[in-house]
């Protein structure tokens, strides 16, 4: 792709200030950008001015590298990576598995939306202790400080059905194996991601099973005001970065979404038309707090009919 500067017609964020940041690293080219440690690029920029606009264009140039570097795949490769590497992680509810003909697919970003107290936040923990506790690692990015030790103990424990001596060696193990993350804008979520995906790919038996983001929407709407262009950019940005760690690496990716007033008064998922195709999975929860009953309905899945809806119930 050649030197930096010749992007800066196409994309705005690649300014005189942005080239000259790279230059004092001694990044040129875009051959330059990838061989660079993106963690310690970003952190690079915290004590500067503009540190906010120069971390909107090294993710804009990542989002460039990203898309002229797919590789080509035929028909015949994608139908055995599916078959032999993409599995199911259940989700600890067992209607809620049948739903999904056995659970969370692998390689798949699943999103899940509804109204405030629909269970978004519940369903997560419940899915996270079900991996943890069958020795996956999990990777729980929280956004507003709900991560609740106390609910995950519950959880597995009343799981693992284990007497209480038991239980707590579970419990240990299970709460071992889940990295949790307070991330409370765009740029933090973004800096762990590239951090995690170079751990992925250079740390020999680094393995994760499922990253859950709860909520992606109280991060990405505070950036898009509007025309936001570089807002919605890096919005794309995360998404395609969720999609390729959850692909490359067979990750479970869960995400949350809050849900918006629609056209007649209606509910709908946020974040718009430029994020509703990034999930490969939506699914939309729903309560009934009298009786403390839940639903899940599918909204859209490559291989079920929407529409399809189960009740479940969340200890």
């Amino acid at each position: 792709m050649g030197a930096l500067k010749s992007l800066a017609e196409d994309y705005a964020i690649i300014d005189t200030a942005f080239l000259q940041f790279c230059a004092s690293r001694g990044i040129f080219s875009v051959e330059d950008f990838l061989i660079h440690d993106m963690y310690t690029l970003m952190a690079s920029t915290e004590k500067l001015s503009n540190s906010d606009r120069l971390k909107q264009g090294i993710n804009q140039l990542l989002l460039i590298t990203e898309t002229y570097h797919q590789p080509w795949m035929n028909g015949l490769v994608l139908l055995e990576d599916r078959e032999q590497n993409k599995h199911y992680l259940p989700t600890g509810s067992e209607s809620f598995d049948v739903l999904l003909q056995g659970g969370l697919r692998e390689g798949h970003v699943t999103e899940l939306v509804g109204p405030s107290s629909s269970g978004k936040t519940q369903v997560c923990f419940q899915i996270a202790s079900n991996v943890a506790l069958k020795k996956g690692n999990v990777v729980f990015f929280d956004s507003g400080n709900s991560f609740s030790p106390t609910r995950i103990k519950q959880m597995v424990t009343h799981i693992s059905g284990l007497k209480e001596n038991k239980a707590n060696e579970a419990l240990q193990q299970a709460m071992r194996n889940i990295e949790c993350h307070a991330v409370f804008d765009m740029y933090a979520l973004l800096d762990v991601l590239h951090q995690l995906k170079l751990n992925l790919k250079s740390q020999i038996g680094y393995e994760i099973r499922l990253i859950i983001i709860d909520s992606i929407s109280s991060l990405i709407a505070p950036i898009l005001g509007g025309s936001n262009a570089q807002g919605h950019a890096l919005m794309v940005s995360v998404g395609y970065l969720l999609k390729e760690l959850a692909d490359r690496h067979n990750i479970a990716v869960v995400v949350t979404n809050h849900m918006v007033g629609g056209e007649g008064g209606n509910l709908k998922p946020a974040l718009g038309e430029s994020w509703k195709n990034i999930p490969h999975v939506r699914l939309q929860l729903s309560c009934n707090h009298a009786t403390n009953n839940y639903a899940v309905c599918i909204l859209r899945h490559p291989y079920m009919a929407s529409g399809k809806s189960a009740n479940f119930m969340i200890p």
